[in-house]
């Protein structure tokens, strides 16, 4: 298995099941886990596992102790903040080769500070009754762009 080629980071995921369909998502395409704490539950749930199915053993798994943990690993990397409240379509991004995706919590997102002080990127939707997309649905469509980005070969023509 090669280096990772993304980081996709969940800032304080509150539900289990989420948590292991993003964890699914990252070893189906060689990416890296990062989980920042607090967090409601613990890793080795029943549930994040029963959502990894048995694919959890294989996930690669960063765990950062707190918000400050994770800024101090990510000093120097190209972090790209996902926020229903980011600026620009995340088909904007300049995705690149170890690149940090960091998403929010299911209930509020990322820091509404992080976002205006860093920039972000949302997932346009129809206007509508819908806020945001599920946690795990929305880490898919970006990680899917950024893979189209990064590794074209992945989707033949």
């Amino acid at each position: 298995m090669r280096g990772a080629m993304l980081h996709v980071v969940l800032h304080n995921p509150e539900i289990p099941p989420n948590t292991g369909n993003v964890g699914r998502l990252c070893v189906a395409v060689d990416a890296t886990l990062h989980v920042v704490h607090p967090i409601p539950f613990s890793m080795d749930a029943k549930a994040v596992r029963r959502a990894g199915l048995d694919y959890w053993k294989h996930v690669r798994l960063v765990e950062h102790a707190d918000s400050d943990a994770f800024w101090a690993w990510a000093e120097g990397r190209r972090v790209h903040l996902f926020s229903s409240h980011g600026a620009r379509s995340y088909l904007d991004c300049p995705y690149e080769d170890e690149d940090v995706l960091l998403f929010g919590r299911e209930t509020v997102g990322l820091p509404r500070e992080w976002v205006e002080q860093r920039g972000g990127y949302h997932i346009p939707m129809a206007p509508g009754p819908i806020r945001s997309l599920n946690l795990g649905n929305a880490v898919s469509v970006v990680v899917y762009a950024a893979m189209a980005r990064i590794r074209p070969p992945w989707f033949p023509g």
